[in-house]
């Protein structure tokens, strides 16, 4: 399992949920090729409104009809792995938004992590 605390930067990569690689969804591809870059996490958050370039508005409400709702996926690791990732990034992402920020990781485990010190009692 990959270890990570101190100084790190945090990917945020800014897509619709419709946009596609190879016929399959964009923000899937891009979390199985981090995952396999060996990059320390990535999630997905789906979002209940917004707009990019395009400035068309995308929303969840029930009187829209947009589908194509903002999708985030973030991603956070070492400065030096995550510039290793972003040609990944330059490939798969045609249309959308990709922001680097500087963060610090103060906990970082698995969910059999012994040294995080709570959460389950020995035993239970």
């Amino acid at each position: 399992m990959t270890r990570l605390t101190g100084r790190a930067v945090r990917v945020t990569v800014f897509i619709g949920e419709n946009d596609t690689w190879r016929h399959k969804p964009l923000f899937s591809e891009i979390v199985h090729r981090a995952h396999a870059a060996g990059l320390a996490g990535a999630s997905v958050f789906r979002g209940v409104e917004g707009f990019g370039a395009t400035s068309r508005i995308h929303t969840s409400r029930l009187l829209s009809l947009s589908e194509d709702l903002p999708v985030a996926i973030v991603i956070v690791d070492t400065e030096e792995r995550v510039r290793a990732f972003l040609p990944e990034l330059d490939e798969l992402v045609g249309q959308g938004l990709v922001v680097l920020d500087d963060c610090e990781v103060i906990r970082y485990g698995g969910g059999n992590d012994a040294s995080a010190g709570h959460g389950t009692k020995e035993g239970a």
